[in-house]
């Protein structure tokens, strides 16, 4: 065995994912032997069921078989026909644990024997140094030579066409990126225009530049359905054109998660949504990409396109971008769809763009988005029921409170957004009593004067458990989604692309309506990226980020403003007298 090679951090495509280990070995029959090993340090670990574990610190993470069996999915699913036969196995090493620790480890891994992965601890690695081969199931792997070794490094891993049908179908069918009314005819738009390009494209995933290429720009306001056509577009293609192996990329870490959460059924589909920082090098893989919420992604010191979208134009056969311009929230984002178009036009590419005008959010009204656009960026006007959309404000953070946890027992999914005007540390305690970092004083509601503090948490950075697997804390990421995400306050970062039922919304010290105009208060933000910036600049991101929150309710909105001032405004503004009034 000491003659194997041994690759530590081996890495997916696209950043997917990272192997602890991986030993490489000459097998029988000439075929090339993988062990993929899982290091973990922990000893103990409370069983939550198949795929979960809670350890001693109170975090929720995947079970070590779980996570090494995925591993050695991908292997198998995205083993191009013209690759080596590869026999892959794997194994778990505890190595300060005890064999005690080990077998309960194994034991709640639902078969995880029966996935022939063992589970080795530090007893196992005091044995004689011939037997831990055995353990390591390399006892019958020899020394691989140059040229299996080369056959290895030089393969370019891609999706098999079992695993885009089998993902292609769950996304299709998933109720989460459901597609009703309207958007049926603008997911039919988007398909055809994909659909009149790639029978032209020479997809070649070995190449260094296409034949041919198209763009297609897809760009709509909040509620206009871009995710979820996205999505479906996705599974669209990934079933009908398997060979272009598509990929979908999101700058939202948040989106990606909840996509991952949608196919977690499958344990080699995460490499099918790269991270956004592996944009370049997925351009080199992929005939077909989808790039959702594209304005979001950095322009680092380029003065036009970013580079890494420069790539994708010149490079991708078919690249479908989907952006809206008013969700820049950071410096340094902003691309836009003419920026995309002369790239295109200058490289020589076939362009297609689609707006979508429709609203699928907000109850279907495009009356309220329009509302809150001209609320926050042209003239403000008085809000009524008649467009059907149910609007009010919340006299206190408490009021709000009691209406989110009243929607959350009527069992609609109900969340409350704030600006980020508190400091959410990064050293947060690991555990479920999250610290109450936003703090917001009221009047007391009594005769007798003086005010009270209404305490909340921000949503948390890794999720928590109750002994029995109950979630009481999502992780920030699926904060919008999971169990439990009503008790914490989620942030722009939280529900840009997502939606919920019932939307609660409090606006910052850090935007103000003062002597008729919106003011900027960039001092009053916790953002490390927009605090140092003057008003006016700040302004623009405060604006973009209160429309995405003011726009993330299917149902219902409650607005409150830490500043009575413009609090009082927006009354004056949501007129009572229908189901809108407070």
């Amino acid at each position: 065995m000491s003659d194997l090679w041994v690759y530590l951090e081996y890495g997916t495509p696209g950043g997917g994912r990272r192997l602890d280990a991986l030993l490489i070995g000459a097998g029988p029959d000439a075929v090339l032997g993988l062990v993929v090993v899982e290091l973990k340090q922990w000893q103990t670990c409370r069983i939550l069921d198949a795929t979960r574990v809670r350890r001693s610190d109170g975090v929720v993470t995947a079970h070590p078989i779980h996570q090494v069996d995925a591993y050695r999915s991908f292997f198998t699913h995205w083993r191009p026909k013209s690759a080596p036969v590869l026999d892959v196995r794997a194994v778990v090493l505890l190595h300060n644990a005890t064999a005690e620790q080990g077998a309960v480890l194994l034991a709640g891994a639902g078969g995880g024997k029966r996935a022939g992965i063992p589970v080795l601890t530090a007893e196992d690695l005091s044995r004689p140094s011939e037997d831990l081969a055995g353990l390591l199931l390399a006892g019958d792997l020899g020394v691989p030579d140059s040229r299996q070794v080369t056959e290895f490094e030089v393969i370019r891993w891609e999706p098999s066409s079992q695993l885009l049908d089998n993902v292609g179908a769950e996304l299709e069918g998933s109720r989460t990126f459901a597609l009703v009314g309207d958007q049926q005819n603008a997911f039919l738009e988007v398909r055809a225009a994909a659909a009149s390009h790639l029978p032209d494209l020479a997809v070649d995933t070995a190449r260094e530049e296409p034949v041919d290429g198209a763009v297609i720009t897809v760009s709509g306001g909040p509620g206009s359905g871009k995710t979820a056509l996205a999505v479906r577009l996705l599974g669209h293609l990934m079933r009908t054109y398997p060979t272009a192996h598509p990929c979908f990329i999101t700058p939202s870490g948040t989106l990606r998660a909840h996509l991952l959460d949608a196919v977690s059924g499958h344990t080699a589909a995460r490499e099918l949504f790269p991270a956004a920082d592996s944009l370049y090098s997925t351009t080199k893989r992929a005939g077909v990409l989808i790039i959702d919420e594209a304005q979001r992604i950095n322009r680092g010191r380029a003065t036009g396109l970013p580079p890494e979208l420069s790539a994708v134009v010149r490079k991708v056969p078919l690249a479908v971008i989907f952006l809206d311009e008013r969700q820049i929230i950071r410096p340094g984002e902003g691309t836009t769809v003419r920026e995309i178009t002369e790239a295109a036009r200058r490289l020589g590419r076939r362009h297609h763009h689609l707006e979508l005008t429709g609203s699928f959010r907000c109850a279907g009204s495009a009356a309220y988005t329009h509302w809150v656009d001209d609320l926050l960026y042209g003239t403000p006007s008085p809000w009524t029921w008649r467009s059907g959309y149910d609007l009010g404000t919340a006299a206190d953070p408490f009021v709000l409170q009691e209406w989110i946890e009243q929607a959350t027992a009527d069992g609609h999914t109900a969340r409350t957004a704030a600006g980020f005007c508190w400091p959410w540390p990064r050293d947060r305690p690991r555990t479920p009593a999250l610290p109450l970092d936003i703090r917001i004083e009221v009047p007391s509601p009594t005769s007798s004067g003086g005010t009270r503090v209404w305490e909340a948490a921000w949503n948390a950075r890794t999720a928590f458990t109750a002994p029995d697997g109950t979630v009481l804390v999502p992780t920030s990421q699926l904060w919008a989604s999971h169990t439990g995400g009503h008790q914490q306050i989620g942030c722009i970062y939280t529900a840009q692309g997502l939606e919920y039922h019932h939307a609660g919304v409090i606006i910052g010290p850090d935007l103000t309506w003062t002597h008729g105009r919106w003011t900027a208060h960039p001092g009053q933000s916790r953002d490390e990226a927009l605090r140092e910036l003057p008003p006016e600049q700040y302004l623009r991101y405060a604006l973009n980020i209160y429309r995405v929150l003011l726009t993330r309710g299917t149902h219902t909105t409650r607005i409150h403003s830490t500043d009575p001032e413009t609090q009082h405004y927006l009354d004056t503004l949501i007129r009572p007298g229908g189901p809108a009034g407070n």
